[in-house]
């Protein structure tokens, strides 16, 4: 086939990575891509919001196939526009993607079809979200309804934070997608990924993963789009991730499928381990980024079958084979991220990584000439497969260690929490 992929950053270069390996791929598009996805396909010039265009290039092309790696064309409903000229796509609907452009859809989901997730309440205006604030107490969780690019979630240790934290969403801080807030009861436990695949029916679950959302070492900082992953998470036991199947996933799946809008793609659920098992935190429509990027590193199988699979209607034919070992990956970021930060700051030593079980993708990186310099504030992913955890962190941290990009910075403790269960 040949395949068009959307997206740029380093969930979408994991993927290219894995998608140029096929032995279904002939041609590999990728819009508008970044400096490292040269090596995967061809680099085209779309605007990912222009719709009509990307259907275009489709029919100039001869695709036959795309894969949508991030959430906002979802949202947008790209998806079905590219149905609806004969494509087969890799990504759900935009009414199905509401399950992460609205956090009240997925709360209402929840609600009706049971799934534990955390105590909440909803609001469109100011003063009734501070009069419910202030039967409330700390810590608690402010949350922009709509997309905000991650950055629209706040942990508050105090009511003050809270108060600040709802005033900013109402006063704009996140567009249109402050314009309704969610308030959440601060859930106790351990924070884990659980990626399913599904063709709007079948459920196949994917291994497990841990982020680093915090911005420095001890997760102290601000919240980030995620500083690091390993996969698998020793906190997803086997138990624990049946009980997630059983008592999120499929239901929510099935809770879709109910309401004529089945979801197909890739279903990401963040979970906290409680006392009590499993529960919700969010659900995202799409890889997670850096989650994809350890995850597509594991995997054995051939990715175009899997996700041809979900488009089809067939994944229940399929059983994704991955690597027994540990995968893990390390962001390296703009120094000021995720606040303000520098670009166009050189990249250098890039070349002298000659570890095998090394691979670095590349997520806010673009070519000068032959200069290859930093436009985002993630910018690498520094990602590594060992025996064990420590095996892979190691190699990581050696990798990063060759790479000069004084201007940057990474947490050095990815994986603690697996490294100190031994």
């Amino acid at each position: 086939m040949n395949i068009l992929l959307i997206g740029s950053g380093g969930r979408e270069h994991a993927l290219a990575w894995a998608i140029s390996k096929s032995k279904h791929t002939d041609s590999l598009f990728i819009a508008p891509g970044n400096a490292g996805m040269q090596e995967c396909g061809k680099i085209v010039s779309l605007d990912i919001e222009d719709h009509a265009a990307i259907a275009e290039f489709c029919a100039e092309e001869n695709v036959q196939f795309v894969v949508i790696g991030p959430e906002q064309p979802l949202v947008d409903g790209l998806s079905d526009v590219l149905r609806e000229c004969g494509l087969k796509v890799f990504g759900p609907s935009q009414a199905a993607a509401q399950l992460e452009g609205s956090k009240y859809f997925t709360h209402q989901l929840c609600d009706e079809m049971n799934v534990p997730a955390a105590k909440y309440a909803k609001f469109d205006a100011l003063a009734p979200a501070l009069e419910y604030l202030n039967t409330q107490e700390a810590p608690i969780v402010i949350k922009a309804d709509g997309l905000a690019a991650g950055k629209g979630v706040t942990v508050a240790e105090t009511m003050e934070q809270a108060d600040a934290a709802v005033r900013d969403c109402f006063d704009g801080a996140f567009g249109e997608a402050g314009a309704s807030v969610v308030i959440e009861e601060c859930m106790i436990g351990e924070e884990a990924s659980l990626f399913a695949l599904s063709d709007g029916k079948n459920v196949v679950l994917l291994p497990s993963a841990q982020d680093h959302k915090r911005a420095f070492d001890g997760d102290t900082g601000p919240n980030t789009g995620g500083m690091g992953a390993y996969s698998p998470a020793p906190v997803m036991t086997n138990e624990m991730i049946e009980r997630a199947r059983k008592e999120i996933i499929e239901p929510s799946i099935k809770g879709l499928a109910d309401r004529g809008t089945p979801f197909t793609g890739v279903l990401f659920a963040g979970l906290m381990i409680t006392a009590e098992g499993p529960k919700l935190i969010e659900y995202n429509v799409r890889f997670g980024d850096p989650e994809c990027q350890v995850l597509m590193l594991r995997l054995q199988s051939d990715i175009v079958e899997l996700l041809s699979a979900c488009a089809d209607g067939t994944l229940g034919e399929e059983q994704p084979e991955f690597d027994d070992g540990v995968a893990l990956t390390v962001v390296m970021a703009a120094n000021g991220y995720p606040g303000a930060y520098e670009k166009g700051t050189q990249i250098k030593g890039l070349n002298t990584i000659d570890d095998g079980n090394v691979k670095v993708f590349h997520a806010g990186t673009k070519l000068e000439g032959d200069k290859l310099v930093a436009v985002g504030g993630r910018v690498l992913n520094v990602t590594a497969k060992g025996a064990t955890v420590q095996e892979a962190r190691d190699r990581a941290y050696a990798a990063i260690d060759k790479i000069d990009w004084p201007e940057g910075f990474c947490r050095k403790d990815i994986a603690w929490r697996a490294i100190e269960r031994g």
